[in-house]
Formats: C-alpha cells, structure tokens, sequence
C-alpha cells in the first residue's frame, strides 16, 4: 500500500467545522481532504436558521446556556454550555468580518429570529433561510485566498491508522469507490470533521453522502463513542417524496406559522403550552404519530406570512413549488425526518477524542452541549466554536511551521462501488425500527439485521463504517430504558431520574450487545 507522509495537519471534512478548522490554523499548513467540491456535500451549506448567539442587549449567555440546558433534557455538560454560548458573540462578530451578509436591521444591528425552546430570539440569519451557504460561501472564499490551506477534493476518507490508543493516519480512496485501493496520509495531526449520521435514515433532511461514516471509522479505530442513541428529527421536513427530504426551517414557526392535520386543527396547542415553539422532540414526535394515523399534518404559512415567504425564505419556497405547491395559498404537507444526531466521536472541550492524534468537532463530535436535544441553531455554532478549539490544541502540541509542500496524492479512477441496494436497506431499518418511537423488539430486530448486512456484504469499508454507527445508535438506544429528549421508548416512556448520564459506548462494546442478541431467540 502506498504510503504519504505530511507535516501539514490533516482535515478530513469539507464542511463548515472542517474549513473553520484550517482558517484558525493558519498560518500552520494543512491539508483538506473531501470527497466533493468544498462544501457542495456539507450539512452546513444546508442548514437553513443560522446561529444561535446572545446578540441583543436583553439577552446573555448565561440565558442562552439555560436554555441549552433545559432543551437538552438534563443531559447537557453545564461547563460546555456555558464555554459554547460564551463564545457565541465573538464567532458572529469573526464571521460577518469575513464577509458573511448576515440580516440587519435599518440602525445596523443582527435581525434575529425565535425558534424552539429559545426564551427569546437570538438566531443569526441570512435572508430568512440561506444562513448555511451564505456562511460557507463567505468561509469557501476565504479558503481560496490562503496559501497555507491545500484541498484536495474527489477523495474520500475510508478508515484509521490506529493502535487502539492511538491515530497515526487515514487511509483514503476515490470518492465513490470506498474499495478501490487506498492510500495511507499520515500528518502530524488529524482532525475529523465529516458530519453526522442522519442521512442512515430512510427519511433525512442531509445531504446523501452524511451517513455516519466518520463516527464509523473513530469507532472502530477505538474511540469512544458518546450518546449514540440521541438522534433528532426535525418536524418539519417537506413531504414531497424527494431523498433528501427539503427543509422547512423552524425559524417558519417563530414567524407564527402552525401545525394542522388534515381536517384544519391545530394540534400541537393540546400538547405543549409553547406549541409549535415545544422542543423539537415533542413536536416531532406529535408529527411522527399523526403521520402514522394518516392525519397528514402540515405547516400553514398563510395566515401568518403569506406572499412574503418568497421574499422571506426563498429556499423553502423553492422546494414547494417544484412540488407543485404554492406555500402562500396551500399548507405545505410536513414529515419527522432525521435532521441532526448529538451522539458522536466523544471529545473534550480541547476537541480532543479519546485516541491520541485524533481531534473531532461538528456533528461528528459529542461534546456534551446538546444532551439529548440539540437546541435550536446550536449546531452551527457548536462546529464554530471546536472547529477553533481544535485548531488551537493542535498548534500548541505540534511543531510549528509556516510552510510545507503539497501532499500529492495518486489514486486509479474506479466506478462507482458502492453497496447501494445494501445501504437502502440499512436506511430502512434504521427508520423502521430505531427511528422516533423506539421498543426493545424494534431495537433487537435491527441489530440482527444489521449484522445480517454485514455478513452480506464483508470487506465494505464505508458500509462497514456505516452499520458500525448504526449499531452504536441502535445498542445505545437499547440500553437506555427511558425516554429522554429525542430518544423516545414506547415501552419505558418516562425519565429514569432528572439527572440524565451521558451514554459511552466502544465498537466492541456495542458489538457486544448485539452479539448477544443474536443469540437470543427472535
């Protein structure tokens, strides 16, 4: 196997928690590794309501943590809400110098929106709904212009160099061909910052690529692997049929827009006093049951924004009516979709993992802020704030240098080699049976069939890194006999105590599990 050694940091992503990552290196070289052009597959060029952050003189970050803390269920590290929601402001103030066109009111100040469980508005937007790819445009542009910044695009990241203890490399192959012959990038550090696992479910709001593979490869390089079974569902994705289903941002619901079924009711008035403002597990999980019951619930902006939508969130708008709905005359039919998962490669608040030489942030990362329901916008900010943590650990632990050559990289053009009809079926499994309402039957039913996939399909390096996160999640999901936040169980619905433990989980010990149930009869 050819083999490439760097001195230049290696950044595994081409998302916004990767690119912050080599701007806040900088000077010091690196080198991106991303199997699309940068950002084209990044969750964050989607993400539609921008960045929670104390901004307005009312509001502070103690409130902004409080409000983490109470969205997350009891789940959240109150030392990393309150370091995350510290840093809020400075991360805003850093991004509009880099050029991003946030929305501001006539006297120059940040227009906010309200979203779910926020006490207040303190969401940073761009023309409504285009904070994502209004952020990355401005991030990609300043990439472009920095010389110590190499990207290498088309490549794909497939496993980890590891001793169990310790990350030394990352074998990469052709975007598309995970089976293809791999090279060995071996860098004087390595960060992971490939996204989440939210597009392992058949219905999702992220981009198709988004499947769990990187948490897959730090599991089962040996990292430990943190509240695996906390996966959200967004309420409000558009049911239009499309893979990935569009979004219909939250920041709708803060602009007054509501939840009907299909006889006109408002239902979510009847089970929340904040109503379609509810933390979104209980909103999701309110459109998950009317869903099932053929009630097809559905967002009204008619009332409440009418023929401004298109002004006010064109992307949204956009996604209708080439579905052939008018969202300023007809409800825009909605389904819980997988938006955002808050378990991930366990990290301090160094971004450190707990292998040596293996820094994660974004939505690859568990860090402790999102408990087990991630906060409205907090998740950009999340990848913001360890995107700068990252950079800041690795320079003061490695040689300092201002230069180095560019990592040259040669793989043979393969097709495409993907286990397609294999990863749709792990996609349904995961919707059918560990998806927004959860039982010990459902969650054993998927590890067998998980484990089932495997054997089908042995020597799979990105499927196998796949079904390594599903069965993280799914074993996770199992050994937690509550319902908390997003992780809700038919069969124990109530809080096991106030306080809720973080989960921790290796590979083997989820293998374990599974393993287990395998031998138990179906």
């Amino acid at each position: 196997m050819q083999g490439v050694s760097t001195s230049r940091v290696v950044i595994v992503g081409g998302g916004l928690a990767a690119i912050y990552t080599a701007l806040k290196l900088v000077p010091h070289p690196v080198v991106m590794i991303s199997p699309e052009p940068l950002g084209a597959g990044a969750s964050s060029a989607w993400a539609q309501g921008g960045v929670a952050a104390a901004m307005a003189p009312s509001d502070s970050p103690e409130a902004h943590a409080q409000d983490t803390m109470r969205a997350g269920a009891g789940s959240v590290l109150a030392e990393v809400a309150e370091f995350v929601t510290r840093a809020a402001r400075d991360h805003i103030l850093d991004l509009s110098d880099l050029g991003t066109g946030f929305d501001r009111s006539a006297d120059g100040g940040f227009v906010q929106s309200h979203e779910a469980a926020h006490s207040v508005a303190r969401v940073v937007r761009v023309k409504g709904d285009q904070a994502g790819a209004e952020i990355m445009r401005a991030l990609i542009a300043e990439v472009q212009r920095t010389p110590s910044i190499q990207v290498i695009e088309g490549v794909q990241a497939v496993g980890l160099q590891s001793d169990g203890t310790a990350v030394s490399g990352v074998f990469l192959a052709p975007a598309g061909a995970p089976d293809a012959p791999s090279v060995l990038l071996c860098g004087a550090a390595h960060v992971l910052a490939t996204g989440g696992s939210a597009g392992l479910y058949a219905h999702t709001t992220n981009p198709a690529r988004i499947r769990g593979q990187g948490i897959g490869m730090a599991a089962r390089a040996g990292a430990q692997i943190a509240d695996a079974e906390f996966v959200q569902f967004h309420p409000t994705a558009i049911d239009v049929g499309e893979d990935p289903a569009p979004l219909a941002t939250e920041a709708l619901r803060g602009e007054g827009a509501v939840l009907i079924d299909k006889t006109g009711d408002r239902f979510m008035t009847a089970i929340h006093p904040d109503a379609e403002l509810a933390p979104r597990d209980i909103v999701a999980r309110a459109v998950f049951l009317r869903t099932r019951k053929g009630d097809a619930p559905a967002l009204d902006t008619r009332s409440a924004i009418g023929a401004e939508i298109a002004r006010q969130f064109p992307a949204v708008t956009q996604a209708c009516m080439r579905n052939g709905i008018d969202p300023a005359l007809q409800p825009i039919p909605v389904v819980a979709a997988a938006h955002y998962h808050m378990g991930g490669v366990a990290t301090d608040l160094a971004g450190r993992s707990s292998l040596t030489g293996l820094w994660a942030c974004g939505e690859a990362a568990s860090t402790g802020l999102h408990g087990a329901n991630r906060l409205a916008s907090n998740g950009l900010l999340e990848a913001l704030v360890f995107a700068r943590s990252c950079a800041r650990d690795i320079a003061g632990t490695i040689a300092q240098a201002t230069s180095a050559p560019q990592v040259e990289i040669s793989l043979s053009p393969q097709e495409e080699t993907s286990p397609l009809r294999a990863v749709q079926t792990l996609r349904q499994i995961m919707t059918e049976h560990v998806g927004v309402v959860r039982d010990r039957a459902g969650l054993q039913t998927a590890l067998r069939q998980i484990a089932g996939l495997e054997a089908e399909n042995p020597g799979t390096r990105t499927f196998l890194n796949m079904t390594a996160t599903a069965t993280l999640i799914a074993a996770a999901a199992l050994l937690r006999e509550e319902s908390r936040g997003a992780h809700y169980r038919s069969d124990f619905p109530n809080l096991y105590s106030d306080r809720g433990r973080r989960s921790s989980l290796t590979l083997n010990a989820a293998m374990a599990v599974r393993d287990t149930i395998a031998k138990e009869p179906a």
